[in-house]
């Protein structure tokens, strides 16, 4: 069976890679360590699901021979029931393995960068910059995620005219990357005095965090500059040198964070926002060529895109990717985004299977 052949040679692969990562040549050299053994950890559920399935069509096997040889009519009865439940599994683990053969973004594992922008509507546009930093930051805690801000520019009235964060969490940039686009907002502002209903908007950015094996960084070509903290944190925060801003010369790209009372802390912070804006550039073609296959990918691919529609009077929240509309806007405000997520993740799953999966992952 096709299938059995290319589940076969992907659990041959997987052993070799354990093999190598225990040789100490490959030990030494961390960067191929930590790719061989991200590769090992991604084959190891296909692994397992294929010596699962092996071991069904194995028995079934067993269950028709007896079917075709064996005499007996109770062995035959025990050996029909046992096909009745062995060819729905069959089938079910087969549904799985297809899931499982989809090629996987290589970026889905990494953490992520989220930069969060208001954009038309004046104040009203902070104020929901707000409001959707506090949606991803409540998601990202029930999700036992990390969720740090690195930089951040408040508006006038509230909320924020721009906020970057990091968020630490097994899969992070495979889940949020369905944020990336314009999220528009319908409704009341605080301060319209007749009712009017406005529009507003704000960006939204996801970044794959790219780690120090991703982008080699000179220090020639980075100016730093030490600033004092105009953000919350009080007369400590603004009165030392601790924030930072660098500028990275050949592509003319800054960064700033100053959310730590730590010089260095901000450093740190700082110098991965910019590893991942350098990566940025290259991925980024990557993701104009899936946007022109995948209608779920397209935010990500050109962010001027409008991905999504919150509209308070009718309390209903509008996926314009996948045409979903759901009437829960103040839970999915609140930080309650599994079902919207699982959603496009499932139609960006059913365009996947569409592609096949012509290529053995390695």
């Amino acid at each position: 069976m096709e299938i059995l052949e290319k589940l076969k040679a992907i659990k041959e692969r997987w052993e070799e890679i354990g093999r190598e990562m225990s040789q100490p040549t490959v030990m030494e050299d961390m960067k191929r360590y930590i790719k061989l053994n991200k590769d090992y950890k991604e084959l190891e559920p296909i692994v397992k699901a294929y010596e699962k399935y092996a071991n069904i069509i194995g028995n079934i096997e067993n269950a028709k021979e007896i079917l075709q040889t064996e005499k007996d009519p109770e062995f035959r009865t025990m050996a029909k029931e046992e096909l009745d439940e062995l060819i729905p599994a069959r089938d079910e683990m087969e549904e799985e393995i297809r899931l499982l053969l989809i090629p996987k973004d290589p970026q889905d594992s990494k953490n992520a960068i989220m930069e969060i922008r208001a954009g038309t509507g004046g104040d009203e546009a902070s104020i929901f910059a707000g409001d959707l930093f506090r949606m991803y930051q409540k998601f990202c805690e029930n999700k036992g995620w990390k969720f740090e801000v690195i930089d951040m520019n408040e508006g006038t009235a509230g909320g924020f005219k721009e906020v970057v964060a990091e968020v630490t969490g097994e899969g992070a940039y495979g889940i949020l990357k369905f944020e990336s686009g314009v999220h528009r907002v319908q409704r009341v502002p605080k301060t319209e005095t007749q009712g009017r209903v406005h529009t507003s908007a704000a960006s939204v950015v996801v970044l794959p965090e790219a780690d120090e094996f991703d982008i080699e960084l000179n220090d020639k070509d980075i100016r730093k500059d030490t600033y004092c903290s105009s953000g919350p944190g009080g007369q400590s925060v603004n009165t030392t040198y601790s924030a930072i801003r660098l500028t990275h010369i050949p592509t003319g790209i800054v960064v700033t964070c100053q959310d730590e009372k730590s010089q260095l802390k901000n450093l740190a912070k700082a110098m991965k926002v910019l590893r991942t804006r350098l990566y940025e550039r290259e991925y980024s073609k990557y993701m104009e060529e899936m946007s022109s296959k995948r209608k779920t990918m397209v935010s990500t691919g050109d962010r001027s895109a409008k991905i999504r529609t919150y509209n308070w009077p009718q309390g209903r929240v509008t996926d314009h990717r996948i045409n979903l509309t759901m009437y829960n806007l103040q839970q999915i405000i609140d930080g309650d985004l599994e079902e919207l997520i699982e959603k496009l993740q499932m139609a960006e799953n059913a365009e996947r299977l569409k592609e096949g999966f012509e290529e053995t992952p390695s």
